[in-house]
């Protein structure tokens, strides 16, 4: 089952898709994986953690579904500890290495998505290592935020968080939230 996670994400899907907003397919993701999310969402999809592909089809659901999923909304972000976990997990057993570098991206993301500056440090070198110049780019983007704020400003809408003046003034400027 989790084949249909990868089938869906990197064969149905264009890449520009992966990034757009998009109200159509956060409708057409909750339909097809919305119980698949929620079965995420409680640990119960363990037996893909045996296999690289497995728990790549599992961090995809639990941190890019979720944002489709629950656009907007606090819980976008609710499953990013446990997609960390799992992807540092993937990590250490070295399904990382068996993926193909696209693949990889995905596995990393939920370093990118941390508010944690020490997993920045990890992210980093995680996406150097990888070699795909973009994703390294957008890495060193995220990892300024973090070590400038501690957080991530755009969240703090959403998330119910006030927002510092300086904050305030960063969300002014382009490229302030992804």
């Amino acid at each position: 089952m989790y084949q249909d996670i990868i089938d869906f994400w990197f064969s149905e899907l264009k890449p520009e898709q992966w990034w757009q907003k998009d109200a159509e397919l956060d409708a057409l993701i909750e339909r097809r994986f919305g119980a698949l999310h929620a079965q995420a969402s409680a640990g119960e999809l363990f037996p893909w953690r045996e296999t690289p592909s497995g728990s790549l089809a599992e961090v995809i659901v639990l941190d890019q579904f979720s944002r489709n999923i629950h656009r907007d909304k606090p819980e976008s972000f609710a499953n990013d500890p446990l997609a960390l976990g799992l992807a540092q997990v993937a990590i250490s057993k070295g399904f990382d290495r068996e993926l193909a570098p696209v693949e990889r991206s995905f596995l990393y993301l939920p370093f990118m998505h941390s508010e944690s500056q020490l997993i920045h440090v990890e992210a980093v070198k995680l996406y150097e290592q990888l070699g795909i110049r973009n994703n390294l780019e957008f890495e060193y983007k995220h990892k300024a935020i973090i070590d400038r704020f501690g957080r991530y400003p755009h969240r703090n809408n959403i998330l119910g968080r006030a927002s510092t003046p300086e904050e305030i003034e960063f969300l002014k400027q382009p490229d302030s939230s992804f």
